[in-house]
């Protein structure tokens, strides 16, 4: 099980907790769905006490758990806030020891917008990487300059702490959490049901302040490189691991170990992951772009990309286009 609570204060906008809400439910059901013995994530709100709460726009949120009194949790979501933030940093002061107390207790804490205050005000940020609203960013800069503000990427992360600028990004964060809590098929399945033509991959998108793989087997990471640079041409498995001066069962060993995969499925996944963002932007024929990816048999891709997505390329191609504006069609004025 894992559980996942959005704290709510007054000027908190509503869609920056219920968006993640409702694709962690999402997740949740699709995976139980498959399994019926997979994870389950729960989703609680907590505020001052419990009870109903009116936000400023007028939406009133029933809050269950008091923030005081939060259970352990795997994720904490501070939602963005609405204009100024000051009136909510003053509401939450007295609260900034225990969001310091959950923070070393390793939970995963999302801020967006303008609640990264929220972070720096209880010095979780001092010398880590941190955005924000970028029309606060001159404002956080002055106040926060022992922060290392990026106003550059839309996500940042350092250990567990994450801070995402706006609505759109929390939600690209948190298909990534489905896909570390689910799987890539499940994610992949939620990302295509929430607005597919606007989502961007987490790892393309963050700012992190330690090295993209979480492990440290200096020659896994080798292998990886390899794997990388090798992705466009056809690749021999059998011939990694002399080029490393490995043998195979012990880099399969080790590979497994470092990074929960299998070499193979870490190079289907580079492969995959490179494949939408051909379908997504180019006008490759399926076959074109099974070839740019080292693949001689399109059905073989067309199986492989099925089994990591829950659909077929053309499915795919067809999804992420479905909405993008054709200024030719919208242009009926002439």
């Amino acid at each position: 099980m894992y559980t996942a609570a959005a704290l709510v204060y007054p000027d908190a906008l509503a869609t920056s907790l219920t968006l993640p809400m409702e694709i962690l439910r999402a997740a949740s059901q699709m995976a139980r769905g498959e399994n019926r013995h997979a994870a389950q994530a729960s989703f609680v709100l907590a505020g001052p006490g419990c009870g109903p709460l009116t936000l400023a726009s007028g939406l009133t949120l029933h809050t269950t758990v008091a923030r005081d009194a939060l259970p352990p949790l795997d994720l904490l979501l501070l939602p963005a806030i609405w204009r100024n933030p000051a009136a909510t940093l003053g509401e939450c002061r007295d609260w900034l020891g225990t969001l310091r107390s959950i923070a070393a207790a390793g939970t995963r804490i999302c801020s967006v917008g303008t609640a990264s205050c929220l972070l720096a005000e209880a010095g979780l940020l001092d010398g880590r990487p941190a955005t924000t609203h970028w029309n606060y960013f001159e404002h956080f800069a002055r106040r926060y300059p022992q922060v290392k503000l990026k106003t550059r990427h839309l996500i940042t992360q350092s250990d567990n702490i994450y801070c995402v600028g706006s609505v759109n990004s929390i939600a690209d964060l948190t298909v990534h959490i489905v896909e570390g809590w689910f799987g890539s098929r499940i994610a992949r399945a939620i990302e295509h049901q929430f607005s597919p033509e606007i989502r961007q991959p987490f790892r393309s998108a963050a700012w992190q302040d330690q090295p993209r793989a979480a492990h440290h087997d200096e020659t896994v990471l080798q292998a990886q490189q390899w794997l990388q640079t090798h992705v466009g041409h056809p690749v021999s498995l059998a011939a990694m691991a002399p080029a490393l001066g490995i043998s195979a069962r012990s880099l399969n060993r080790r590979f497994r170990q470092a990074t929960g995969m299998t070499p193979q499925h870490y190079l289907n996944t580079l492969r995959i992951n490179s494949a939408r963002e051909l379908l997504r932007r180019s006008n490759l024929s399926i076959s074109e772009v099974a070839w740019q990816l080292g693949l001689q048999d399109a059905s073989y891709f067309s199986r492989l990309f099925r089994r990591l997505n829950g659909m077929t390329p053309m499915k795919y191609r067809a999804a992420v286009r479905g909405k993008l504006f054709d200024p030719q069609q919208a242009d009926t004025s002439h």
